[in-house]
């Protein structure tokens, strides 16, 4: 349900429509020139961590995708309506607003909270979606394209999924309760494999360790929620490296022999 407010900024000046989409919709009036030269800056920046171009959209489920992945990791914006070269195409039809709202509404859990902006800029719509990060509702998940549904999360300008050792990272965080690992053979074969080669993968840990990939995980995950390691993540893979003070963190934990 929505409520619909007009909110008149400067009536002798040009109008936007600027939806706020929690917890209502207000219609603002704004200098065209200024509203032109903000949009250009935003294309300016290009695709970015923060920030994706959608020449149209299409695909309500598809835009569910990079709404969870924005949320999951830095928050960041949307332009709907400019092509993946920065080239302003223009929104071409409304319809696109609602796919964009049926898309928060319907294919993401819990629903992804956003604001769209309506610019008018050379003539043409760009449509400006504004999706903050939100760790305290999520993780935020979006169908994929066989329709399961999974978490995303935004690396550079790719929407990944997340895997394994980072959402337990974030259950672990969530509960937010006290954590007590025992540092043994593992964690240290581990750390020292890091500091000597500076980062490793899950595969790589679980090779040099002898372990499992369940018990691998978990010690990734303690660590990660410890902050002695860190994940990088890449289009490509995972790697874990060592926060810059993991020496005296490692320094307050139980010494144990796994033999």
């Amino acid at each position: 349900m929505f409520k619909y407010e007009k909110v008149p900024l400067k009536p002798a000046l040009d109008l936007v429509w600027n939806y706020n989409y929690y917890p209502s919709f207000s219609f603002e009036f704004l200098n065209i020139k200024a509203m032109s030269s903000y949009i250009k800056k935003l294309i300016g920046q290009g695709e970015h961590q923060r920030q994706d171009f959608k020449f149209e959209i299409s695909d309500s489920k598809k835009i569910a995708r990079s709404l969870a992945a924005f949320s999951n990791t830095d928050g960041g914006k949307l332009l709907v309506g400019v092509k993946d070269n920065g080239a302003i195409a223009g929104v071409r039809s409304d319809e696109e607003f609602y796919m964009v709202q049926a898309a928060a509404q319907m294919y993401t859990r819990p629903e992804v909270k956003l604001t769209m902006k309506e610019w008018t800029v050379d003539g043409r719509t760009v449509l400006e979606i504004d999706i903050p990060r939100d760790s305290t509702d999520g993780p935020y998940s979006a169908p994929d394209k066989e329709g399961r549904w999974k978490v995303y999360i935004r690396v550079n300008d790719q929407n990944l999924l997340a895997n394994t050792v980072l959402l337990s990272v974030w259950r672990k965080q969530k509960r937010k309760k006290g954590i007590t690992i025992r540092y043994t053979d593992k964690e240290k074969i581990l750390l020292d494999y890091i500091v000597q080669y500076g980062k490793i993968t899950l595969s790589k840990f679980r090779k040099v360790a002898g372990i499992s990939r369940k018990v691998a995980e978990k010690v990734l995950v303690d660590l990660i929620s410890l902050d002695i390691i860190k994940m990088e993540i890449t289009e490509k893979a995972v790697y874990y490296a060592a926060n810059p003070d993991y020496k005296s963190a490692v320094n307050g934990l139980d010494q144990f022999d796994d033999s």
